[in-house]
């Protein structure tokens, strides 16, 4: 049996204070209840970055005006494989909100906890922890 395999986008809004805004998976959704980054699916023929910046647009309501890619992360589900392209996002057009009605928050970059997210993001949040 072959896996799905999905290519995300997803960007890390951090503010000056170095906090990061996070959003609630939707009950229907995968892994529904977790904590996330916003993003979502790279669309055929898309780039990461326009993936990016199409998805924070839908989803938060902002459009980033400088991406910075952090890193690229593989990870393997039962049902599907996932690439997830991270970018840090520090600068930006509008104030970030939960766009589809999702709970959202922001978080101090190092109160960020593993358990609150999707296995596929612990490297990520190790690596805004370091």
């Amino acid at each position: 049996m072959t896996l799905k395999h999905l290519t995300i986008a997803v960007g890390i809004i951090r503010n000056p204070r170095h906090e990061i805004f996070i959003t609630q998976r939707d009950a229907g959704s995968h892994m529904a209840g977790f904590w996330e980054f916003p993003g979502g699916k790279v669309e055929a023929g898309e780039t990461p970055e326009q993936a990016l910046i199409r998805e924070l647009d839908e989803e938060t309501g902002i459009v980033p005006v400088s991406v910075q890619p952090l890193k690229s992360v593989e990870h393997a589900f039962d049902d599907r494989r996932v690439t997830l392209h991270f970018f840090l996002v520090e600068a930006w057009q509008g104030e970030p909100y939960g766009r589809e009605g999702q709970p959202m928050r922001w978080v101090p970059q190092h109160a960020l906890r593993e358990e609150d997210f999707p296995p596929a993001n612990a490297a990520i949040i190790a690596l805004l922890k370091a």
